[in-house]
This record gives C-alpha cells, sequence and structure tokens, in this order.
C-alpha cells in the first residue's frame, strides 16, 4: 500500500496516518471545569471527536444545544437516540453565553441535536442562543450547525433572522448512501436547504461537510463536491468517518491523506472559496479559521 492507496479495514488496527499522540495541559481541565460549571453539553463529548482533547487544549469547545438526546438515530453518530426528549432548559443561551465569555471566544459554535419533536424543530431556541451571545459578547462571531427542521423554511427563517456568520448544515455522506448512513434526513433537502440559506442571506457563509471510508466512490464525492457547490457552499470540510461505538457503521476503508489533498484541490478548481480537508478533520475543527 502507498499514500495514494486506501488502506483495507483490518479489525482493531488504524493506518499511520490515524495515530497521534494526545495533547495535554492545564487548559483541558479548565475547558472541562467550565462546561460542568455552567452544566452544557459539548458535542465533542457526545459524539466521541477524536479531536476534542486538541480543541480543549486552545481553550475552544463546540455547545451541543437543546438536550444531549436525538430524535434522529444515525448510523454514524454516537449521540443518543430519543423519540421524546426533554424540553428545553430556557436557560441555555445565557449558560452558553456565560461560558463563551469565560472561555473568551472570540468564534462561537453552535450546533443541536434534532428535535422533530418540537414544531419548530428548536429553532426558536438556537435563535436565543445566538442572541445571548452577541448580548454578552458583542465582537464575537456565530457559526450554526443546525439540523435540516424536517425541510421547514419557517424555521429555517427564525435563525436565519440572527445572520450567524457562518451556517452549516452537513450533507454527511454521498446520495447512493443517504438512507443507510442518516434517519429521516433526505440528501435533495439537505441540498435544498443549503441553497435557500445561500440565496436568503448574501453575507452568511454556507457551509457542510462529508465523511470518507463509509463506501463512497471518488465519482460519487466529487459529485456531491459539485452539488454543493451548485447549492451555494463556500466551506466543504471533508473527513474520515470513524466508527465510534461498536452498534454504528463500521469503517469501509482508511482514505490516505493524499486522497483528502485531491479532493481539496478538485473543490477549489470549480470555485469552492475554502475547501478543509483530512483524515482528522471535522465539521466544526478549527471553524475559527474561516473567519
Amino acid at each position: 500500500m502507498n499514500d495514494g492507496e486506501g488502506s483495507v479495514v483490518e479489525s482493531g488496527r488504524l493506518p499511520n496516518w490515524l495515530r497521534r499522540e494526545l495533547p495535554s495541559g492545564q487548559r483541558i481541565v479548565e475547558t472541562n471545569t467550565i462546561l460542568r460549571k455552567y452544566g452544557l453539553n459539548a458535542v465533542c463529548e457526545e459524539a466521541k471527536c477524536p479531536n476534542r482533547l486538541e480543541c480543549y487544549a486552545r481553550g475552544t469547545t463546540t455547545f451541543l444545544v437543546l438536550g444531549s438526546k436525538c430524535t434522529r438515530n444515525c448510523g454514524f453518530c454516537s449521540i443518543d437516540f430519543d423519540q421524546k426528549p426533554l424540553p428545553p432548559e430556557p436557560d441555555e443561551p445565557e449558560r452558553i453565553a456565560s461560558a463563551a465569555l469565560n472561555l473568551s471566544l472570540k468564534h462561537v459554535v453552535i450546533t443541536m441535536v434534532a428535535r422533530d419533536d418540537l414544531p419548530d424543530g428548536g429553532a426558536a431556541h438556537v435563535s436565543a442562543v445566538i442572541c445571548a451571545i452577541r448580548l454578552k459578547s458583542p465582537g464575537t462571531s456565530v457559526e450554526v450547525l443546525t439540523s435540516d427542521f424536517s425541510g421547514n423554511f419557517g424555521s429555517l427563517d427564525v435563525v436565519l433572522r440572527e445572520r450567524p456568520e457562518t451556517f452549516n448544515h452537513n450533507i454527511e455522506t454521498v446520495r447512493s448512501l443517504t438512507p443507510r448512513v442518516r434517519h429521516r434526513a433526505e440528501y435533495s433537502r439537505t441540498l435544498s436547504i443549503l441553497k435557500y440559506a445561500s440565496e436568503s442571506k448574501s453575507s452568511i457563509y454556507v457551509k457542510s461537510g462529508i465523511m470518507l471510508g463509509l463506501g463512497e466512490t471518488e465519482f460519487e464525492v466529487k459529485e456531491t463536491i459539485d452539488d454543493l457547490a451548485d447549492a451555494g457552499c463556500g466551506i466543504i470540510t471533508i473527513g474520515q468517518y470513524l466508527q465510534p461505538t461498536k452498534n454504528k457503521l463500521r469503517v469501509k476503508e482508511f482514505i490516505p491523506p493524499m486522497k483528502f489533498k485531491e479532493y481539496e484541490a478538485y473543490g477549489l478548481s470549480i470555485g469552492i472559496r475554502h475547501m478543509y480537508c483530512g483524515p482528522f478533520v471535522r465539521s466544526s475543527y478549527n471553524a475559527d479559521l474561516f473567519i
């Protein structure tokens, strides 16, 4: 095998490019302490992100709002599934704003569990979080990573009206794998959400992300990049899928770093403004670099 070829998955073994030293330091403790102090959820923990210690060491995190239980049971995600999660916590927006201020964040990333049980999908709550951050930290930029709100553009408008600097909604995988990888979500609906956001607010960066290693082909990945470009995405992230728990989808292939670079070059060549691609790249990883 060379760096231009994928690695077939062997039980219990990772290729060299997915091995690295874990960071340590007091900043990790401090970040954890602030999250506990305000009783907040971080997607870094709930989704078992491989970069969480690195981000904590930099004093950054991605806040997960509307609880830690999701009404969708996607094949790739380790967040707990619940058809009827607890109601949103009214003081959560204020707690997140306080934590962001304590962490001295210049760019705050807010993601959410899908809340198909709520009439607006949780849009009003996300809007309230943005407002609270703007009140406490007026100079801080905000990025939101939302669900598709079941295709409800009225709910999407509630979030977009707050003009987050970046609107993110991940397409996650290629069209053919969507039914197996994502629960209730639709490839075409994701594109319509992204296109609506890009056409509604010209000043907002529109962003989406893809995971590799689930059995997609090179043609399908490039087709997805094309589709995201047509939908108005200015930022695309591409990373390696890693199985978070034994009950989730297995990795079909480990994609080498050079292939990520090829996809990055392809996206730039068709006009995508920012391509961030690599084995450890995740949707909110180093998100502040693009602002």
